[in-house]
């Protein structure tokens, strides 16, 4: 990661050479002053992104903590409807209750 070269007080305090034909002291203090707003804004905007990091991290250590919840099966599923049950069921939970399906309904066929 790159690190930030200058902070607000640095370019506050730059100097520059003066020449005959150099730039408007003024237009260059008022364009400094305009860069000074802007690092003052990335710096606090930096921190409120590290602070809510560290906050999301430490959610995800207290949910990883929490045990897993018991999936209920399709048909209690389909009975009650509940529509958070389906939502919360994972692709493999799914797969196990299309095998368990297959095997009631073409395992009966195989055996008659």
């Amino acid at each position: 990661m790159a690190s930030i070269m200058y902070t607000p007080k640095d370019i506050f305090e730059q100097e520059f050479k003066s020449s005959m034909r150099g730039y408007d002291k003024k237009e260059v203090d008022e364009f400094l002053d305009d860069i000074i707003k802007d690092y003052e804004t990335y710096i606090s905007t930096i921190e409120e992104l590290r602070q809510e990091n560290a906050r999301l991290k430490e959610e995800m250590k207290q949910v990883k903590k929490r045990p897993e919840p018991v999936q209920p099966s399709a048909v209690s599923a389909s009975a009650v409807g509940s529509s958070h049950a389906a939502t919360t069921a994972t692709n493999f939970d799914i797969l196990k209750r299309i095998s368990r399906l297959e095997k009631e309904v073409f395992g009966k066929q195989i055996t008659e």
